[in-house]
């Protein structure tokens, strides 16, 4: 009975909130930027043919690249199951060695320099 009743608060509660909130925040005036439906700094009515800096590209692949080897990097103890825990250290201190050794070598090589 007790679970039900804080269940049932709890979800009631939430409710007022998001109402409270949706109130709130039609009241603010966005600007034009805001309203427009990219918010990525072009103009989405202008050519579709601009073209992109490689940069930009180089940027976001690496991005993607260490957010990807951050992310298979978190579950590492449970999925190696390794009987000692310096096993596991080991393995997580190679990986962390590797993306530090490719973010310097890209470092070098000026691949995060955005002015050309």
């Amino acid at each position: 009975m007790n679970m039900i009743t804080l269940m049932l608060s709890s979800s009631l509660a939430l409710s007022i909130i998001l109402i409270l909130l949706n109130l709130w925040l039609t009241q603010i005036n966005p600007d034009s930027e805001k309203l427009s439906p990219y918010e990525c700094g072009f103009d989405p009515l202008g050519s579709a043919r601009l073209p992109f800096s490689i940069r930009f590209f180089l940027v976001a692949i690496l991005f993607l690249l260490f957010d990807l080897e951050i992310a298979l990097l978190l579950p590492l103890p449970w999925a190696t199951q390794l009987q000692s825990p310096i096993t596991t250290l080991t393995w997580a201190s190679f990986i962390i060695t590797m993306l530090t050794l490719g973010l310097i070598y890209e470092w070098t090589q000026g691949g995060l320099e955005w002015a050309e």
